[in-house]
């Protein structure tokens, strides 16, 4: 960068951009640097472990994703920011995943894909940014490309990683989407966030797939938001019972979270339930044909899952509720269905009813 910036300077810039991203409506900025050697260490472990299932995007990239220099040539500073999604109360969500004939969906996707909301307040931030700093240079990122978010924003003090491997903030638990700004301004960094787990271990004995298999230690391949999500085939039978009614991710480990009480409700209305997503019957949205799915998923992040993996999970699901003679009759309407795939997950449904019923 050409522009050189005395210590007063990047100080008083430092504290304008924070003014400037909460003028944005983002609950949380922090500044690091792009040492993150502990973190590279624990990736490649678990890379090592297979943990990451199907999701070889997170081995492609080689050192890039742990190494943001490589990735943004010139990058010497991150800015990390935080925006709250939690769209309605934990009480409401705990009904709904009590409920075995209604859907759970992860309270993220509820409303509007985050993805361009957020990438928009932060090009917004960075041009004001560009304005102040001509020649400097920038790149922002929203979960487009690799980049380790949750070791960054650590480092830049917006949270700690709990032992479920999420961020929690003091103010806000874990209901925040992550966002970057990559750049070649030498900003002054933020200490790192603490730990404040302490000896609690409750999201590792409420997990309901034993999907953290020690504090810190997630095998995704267990997990039933990479189950319901990341994976393309089936979903392995000795793991289906205990997805219950979770059709779209899984905020189990959240949820008890004791930091929730500090959890505030989102301010955008763009993450509020759609499509009556937080309030519908298995049954109701098992009976959408794809036009159906295509246009109440419009602009969500659910739409990514498909048609075909969307009906899959709800048939698990379906096989987890008690029997009602409307279930049978759902799930008999999808028996002759052209995907193999669903074939299965229908019929693994249709006899644990029957099983029930022997009961």
């Amino acid at each position: 960068m050409n522009q050189k910036l005395n210590h007063a300077e990047l100080l008083a810039l430092t504290e304008q951009i924070k003014d400037w991203g909460r003028g944005l409506g983002l609950n949380g900025i922090g500044i690091t640097d792009t040492d993150l050697t502990g973190a590279e260490a624990s990736l490649v472990e678990w890379l090592g472990n297979g943990f990451h299932g199907e999701m070889n995007y997170m081995a492609k990239h080689g050192t890039k994703r742990c190494r943001p220099s490589e990735l943004e040539p010139g990058t010497s500073r991150i800015i990390s920011v935080r925006l709250d999604y939690l769209p309605e109360s934990l009480a409401k969500a705990e009904q709904v995943l009590h409920d075995p004939q209604q859907a759970f969906i992860a309270r993220y996707a509820l409303g509007r894909d985050y993805h361009k909301l957020l990438r928009k307040r932060l090009q917004k931030l960075a041009d004001r940014i560009k304005q102040a700093v001509p020649a400097a240079h920038y790149r922002v990122y929203v979960d487009s490309a690799p980049v380790m978010e949750k070791p960054l924003a650590q480092k830049a003090g917006l949270g700690w990683i709990g032992k479920h491997t999420n961020l929690i903030a003091k103010e806000a638990s874990s209901w925040f989407f992550l966002g970057e700004i990559y750049t070649n301004i030498p900003l002054i960094c933020d200490q790192p966030a603490q730990q404040h787990c302490g000896d609690c271990e409750v999201c590792i004995s409420s997990c309901p797939t034993q999907a953290i298999i020690a504090p810190y230690q997630l095998d995704a391949r267990r997990c039933i938001s990479y189950l319901t999500i990341e994976l393309q085939g089936s979903i392995p039978e000795h793991l289906r019972t205990a997805i219950g009614n979770r059709i779209f991710g899984c905020d189990d480990c959240m949820q008890v979270c004791p930091w929730n009480r500090f959890a505030q409700l989102t301010k955008e209305n763009d993450f509020l339930p759609r499509a009556s997503l937080d309030s519908s019957t298995l049954v109701r949205l098992f009976d959408w044909d794809e036009a159906t799915f295509l246009k109440s998923t419009e602009g969500s992040a659910i739409r990514r899952l498909g048609h075909l993996r969307w009906l899959r999970n709800i048939a698990v699901a379906l096989g987890n509720a008690q029997t009602t003679a409307e279930i049978i009759t759902s799930l008999s309407s999808r028996l002759n269905h052209d995907s193999a795939l669903l074939v299965e997950h229908v019929s693994w449904a249709l006899v644990r009813h029957q099983g029930k019923r022997r009961k």
